[in-house]
């Protein structure tokens, strides 16, 4: 999965030579909690964890396609997780870095003297590491005390860009992969997320 994502970002690089697009970057923070099945835990009923603030930040590119309709593809860091009642009641934070990859349609229509912007697609996203409490996570697939590295879901989007380049932003990732190691209807991990975003487009390049 890291090699894919490296290998779309380099696409994405060289496909930006050959077309007019807009670099940006974008920064806020991001408000994450994980929905879990766990048979030792809530007699195993379906559970939402408390929520964790964490960071989302990186570049985006802007790919015309029509007038007001874009692809755009971002690299992102972004912080996951949330904070659950382990077997014996206490809380524990679950803590987990994504490279995370989304790639929305976007429609931009002009309102006022600036854009609109809407935003959906998919999202994919590589564990670069985390933490359980204090413990480093162990990534594997092999059993339900493993956390799966890849996470994929669906991803919306929402907000205005001033002329400038200067944009706004709400955004919010829904999980809809089980990350658990296990990988059974027993035990389900998914990842929900949601937040505020500031960014700059930093205007466009023409086709050489």
């Amino acid at each position: 999965m890291k090699k894919v994502l490296l290998s779309f970002a380099v696409m994405l690089v060289a496909g930006a030579s050959f077309a007019q697009v807009k670099f940006g970057i974008t920064a806020g923070p991001s408000f994450s909690s994980t929905t879990y099945k766990n048979p030792l835990v809530n007699n195993g009923n379906k559970k939402t964890s408390d929520m964790l603030t964490g960071l989302r930040a990186g570049v985006t590119v802007d790919l015309p396609l029509a007038d007001e309709f874009f692809i755009q593809p971002s690299l992102l860091y972004v912080g996951k997780g949330g904070k659950q009642e382990n077997a014996l009641g206490a809380d524990i934070k679950t803590r987990l870095h994504y490279l995370e990859l989304p790639l929305n349609f976007m429609y931009k229509p002009e309102v006022g003297t600036g854009n609109l912007f809407i935003g959906l697609g998919p999202y994919f996203s590589y564990a670069l590491g985390g933490k359980v409490g204090d413990n480093d996570i162990d990534f594997g697939s092999d059993n339900a005390l493993q956390t799966k590295r890849m996470d994929a879901g669906a991803n919306f989007q929402v907000g205005y860009e001033l002329p400038m380049g200067l944009n706004f932003g709400l955004h919010t990732d829904l999980g809809l992969v089980n990350i658990n190691g296990a990988g059974d209807d027993d035990n389900r991990v998914k990842n929900t997320s949601f937040g505020v975003s500031v960014g700059y487009k930093f205007g466009s390049m023409m086709r050489r």
